[in-house]
């Protein structure tokens, strides 16, 4: 009976532990790809036209600014954030997050 508990126990293990090895992998690769794509877009944009680069990145920084400040900001008591305020707060949100995984799962990528 008890070898038994340990096989089981032991094929638990390794199930778990195979099942992160693949996922670290995917993650890790999934945030090289990101990161070249940021890259190609980079380089696009300022071949195509380095003014509206940095207009459309000054632009992209008032956005993520706006956003921050409203995620921030202690809200009205009772009152949801709606129009332009949801939409920068939303998009601050999920800017921070894609950047903690770039920092997370991009600093060991051997692409750079």
């Amino acid at each position: 009976m008890g070898v038994r508990r340990a096989a089981k126990g032991t094929g638990e293990f390794l199930t778990e532990l195979v099942g992160e090895a693949v996922g670290e992998v995917i993650l890790g690769l999934l945030a090289c790809a990101l990161l070249g794509c940021l890259a190609l877009i980079t380089y696009l944009s300022w071949s195509f036209s380095p003014r509206l680069t940095v207009a459309g990145a000054g632009l992209l920084g008032l956005f993520l600014a706006h956003g921050a400040w409203r995620t921030f900001r202690d809200p009205a008591k009772g009152r949801r954030r709606r129009g332009l305020a949801g939409v920068t707060a939303a998009g601050f949100t999920l800017t921070a997050a894609a950047g903690v995984f770039l920092l997370i799962y991009g600093a060991g990528c051997g692409c750079a």
